[in-house]
């Protein structure tokens, strides 16, 4: 196997390698095994395929399968066959045909919307042309409607007629040399105000207030609130200057459950994940094209992005950033409608690879756009993807500044740190080991976005299907916690909420922490430390918790409020457990301190230190109540631990891929929320915590279509099984 994906890797660099859909002149589908012949060690390379193995969406077709093909200059077929839209080239049918000097011919509309986007070189044999059909400058791409195939096309053909045209893998010393050609010729607004116009989106009455006590109404099965003290008794003579109680917040899915049938009656046409009624979304992807994305990245970074588009809705809305020495946007953000997503295939397919890595340019263009929008989808985020250190300078805000200040990096229009800006995540992907993991850490933490660390080239697509999975189920908005203690002789001494925005009151009675989106099932825990006086009463509260929020789908805003957490106040002491759930998240933070500690002693030159705190973390943690009764997530943290000690053994090994680990790790943790780093996105890892079944479901879509044999459909099948059912919460 891994001679065979050496070949398929050279001829992705040798630009061997196309990616093309079935031709009408294939009656049916290679069998499996043929299949598996054919493709041999570039299956992983193909594109989000096999949708028809009762996995096709019902409003966007697609094709029915993808393989990569060797292009040969002496087929036969290639004299019958326009290799660009994969159709018969018949005289006689209507429709000019142009022969290169190459000798080798295409439909004249088809190669010459190739040419458009700058590619003067045969598909077939990579011979560069002198003559071409045509050289003038293209239009604004929203306003192309990328043609469809001359001839009557089935319905899972239609979606992309697009030859996937690989980049050429030019050393990195030739690429100050090369020249750069433009992605588009036309120039672009000097205001990002051409976004598509939306749908008029189902509005559902309700009431807008909701509380404990009406418990039937949709916006309370919208969240749940839980508090656990650390232990259930306290002796009535016992004064406790910091006693903890958990809170446990949770979005359920079962409020969009109940609306489903509502939502079909509203929107006969769904395309949403599960064929869940959700909150559609507007995405900016940021994509580093530099010259070091020459080859396989490239190739697998088109495979990702044609997984994304393929995955949004009809009501969701996509634009992308592509950027190296600068930045340019590909076309305004476009619903994804079926014409939608081919103009965004065509133009994601004729990427190349060159020149520097201009990060703050590419990020300055993708908040323009989130904020030059005239219209707005209830969820924005931002995808960055960048492979290398950024080249362009990023001064700090004083001289004396060691580091450079990388929240620089982050526009303040999207950042929040202007209080007129909406704040908008960035969730950072860090590709291979060269990247600026630092950079964007820092981007990603700013934004309220989460860092991924992608190593292995080959997890792309599902490093980017785990993130899209949580943005397409967003249940719960602008959620903002308050805590306030019950009695006047009790006090908020802290709050840990990890990178969550908190405070407490001047009085030291009520405290907030802004959380702000939520996916569905999303969970969150926050410990709450509160001073408890000596008392004469049976009983003790301490602490309510109310939630506010707004429905994505509604608009409407909810409140929530919790019962009052109490514990028992015996006259003597009396032996009680350690609660497993308060133990269990003081593991996480404990663990959270740990990879920060270890992090900053390593950035200092002292791995033998940075090595050390993360062993005596991993000794403490196992002396615990969580992890002698096997706890999960305890378990998982002993894992991290001990692959991050592994991943600082040397100066090399912790440039190369532990900074990029421990901080993606942190990242996770700090937000409570999965991101992509070693093998997390594997079903096998025990680093899986926070991962939502939305989540896992668009991961389980993602590697079933890389596989092109009868295991993808074995995969398949119990997916499908879990979306015909209801959910078992």
């Amino acid at each position: 196997m891994g001679s065979k994906w050496k070949k398929a890797k050279v001829a992705l660099g040798m630009n061997l390698c196309m990616l093309v859909p079935r031709t009408l002149d294939e009656d049916d589908s290679p069998p499996p095994t043929v299949v598996s012949e054919r493709l041999s060690g570039a299956a992983l390379l193909s594109p989000a395929a096999n949708w028809d193995m009762g996995f096709s969406r019902p409003t966007t077709p697609v094709p029915s399968f993808y393989g990569l093909k060797v292009s040969n200059s002496s087929s036969k077929s290639s004299k019958q066959t326009c290799s660009i839209c994969l159709t018969g080239m018949k005289e006689g049918s209507g429709h000019a045909i142009f022969t290169a000097e190459c000798s080798h011919s295409f439909h004249f509309h088809c190669i010459a919307s190739n040419v458009k986007h700058g590619n003067r070189i045969c598909p077939m044999c990579r011979a560069k042309w002198k003559e071409i059909p045509f050289s003038g400058p293209i239009s604004d791409p929203i306003a192309v409607r990328v043609s469809t195939s001359p001839t009557n096309w089935s319905q899972n053909d239609t979606l992309m007629a697009v030859v996937h045209r690989l980049p050429l893998a030019y050393p990195r010393r030739d690429l100050n040399r090369r020249h750069v050609v433009p992605l588009y010729q036309a120039p672009e607004p000097g205001v990002f105000d051409d976004d598509e116009s939306l749908n008029s989106q189902p509005v559902f009455s309700g009431r807008s207030h909701c509380s404990k006590s009406s418990e039937d109404t949709d916006a309370v099965k919208a969240m749940e609130i839980k508090m656990y003290p650390e232990v259930s008794s306290a002796p009535r003579s016992n004064a406790y200057s910091e006693f903890t109680v958990l809170v446990h917040l949770k979005a359920t899915a079962a409020a969009a459950a109940d609306k489903r049938e509502k939502f079909s009656r509203n929107q006969s046409s769904m395309t949403q994940i599960s064929q869940t009624p959700r909150a559609p979304v507007d995405l900016v992807t940021v994509l580093d094209i530099s010259g070091s994305m020459a080859g396989t990245k490239l190739a697998l970074l088109k495979r990702a992005m044609g997984f994304v588009i393929q995955n949004l809705g009809s009501n969701d809305r996509l634009s992308v950033i592509a950027f190296s020495s600068t930045a340019r946007r590909l076309f305004p953000l476009c619903r994804m409608t079926d014409s939608g997503q081919q103009q965004a295939l065509q133009a994601i397919n004729s990427l190349v690879a060159n020149g520097g890595t201009n990060i703050a340019e590419g990020l300055r263009k993708g908040a323009k756009i989130m904020e030059d929008r005239k219209e707005k989808n209830p969820v924005a985020s931002i995808i960055l993807l960048s492979d290398g250190q950024n080249n362009y300078t990023v001064n700090g805000s004083g001289t004396n500044q060691p580091r450079p200040n990388y929240q620089l990096l982050l526009p303040t229009s999207i950042s929040g740190r202007d209080n007129s800006a909406v704040q908008v995540p960035v969730h950072a992907f860090g590709f291979g080991t060269d990247h600026d993991a630092l950079s964007m850490h820092s981007i990603s933490e700013t934004s309220g976005g989460t860092f991924s660390f992608i190593e292995t080239e080959a997890v792309l697509q599902d490093a980017f299907a785990q993130c899209i999975g949580g943005l397409l189920s967003v249940t719960v908005q602008e959620l903002k916690v308050g805590i306030e203690c019950i009695h006047q002789d009790q006090s908020l001494v802290s709050l840990k909420a990890g990178s969550y925005p908190s405070r407490v009151m001047a009085n030291g009675r009520k405290g907030f922490i802004d959380v702000g989106d939520l996916y569905a099932d999303e969970e969150r825990d926050f410990l709450v430390s509160v001073s408890v006086p000596a008392t004469s009463d049976n009983e003790t509260s301490l602490i309510k918790v109310k939630c506010v929020y707004k429905d994505p789908l509604t608009q409407e805003k909810a409140t929530l409020e919790s019962e009052e957490v109490k514990i028992e106040r015996p006259g003597i002491a009396v032996r009680v457990e350690m609660s497993l759930e308060v133990d269990r998240q003081r593991n996480r933070l404990q663990a959270a301190e740990a990879m920060a500690q270890a992090r900053l002693s390593a950035e200092q030159g002292d791995l033998t230190s940075a090595v050390s705190l993360l062993e005596n973390c991993r000794k403490i943690l196992s002396e615990t109540v969580s992890a002698k009764s096997h706890d999960r997530l305890c378990v998982a943290l002993e894992a991290e631990l001990k692959e991050m000690q592994e991943r600082m053994v040397s100066r090399h090994v912790y440039e190369s891929s532990g900074r990029a680990y421990i901080l993606s790790g942190m990242s996770s943790h700090s937000w409570q929320r999965a991101t992509a780093r070693g093998n997390s996105t594997d079903r096998s890892s025990l680093v899986q915590a926070y991962q939502t079944p939305s989540m896992a479901e668009m991961l389980t879509r993602s590697q079933a279509t890389s596989l092109g044999s009868p295991s993808g459909q074995r995969l398949l099948q119990p997916l499908l099984s879990y979306r015909s059912q209801p959910s078992p919460r």
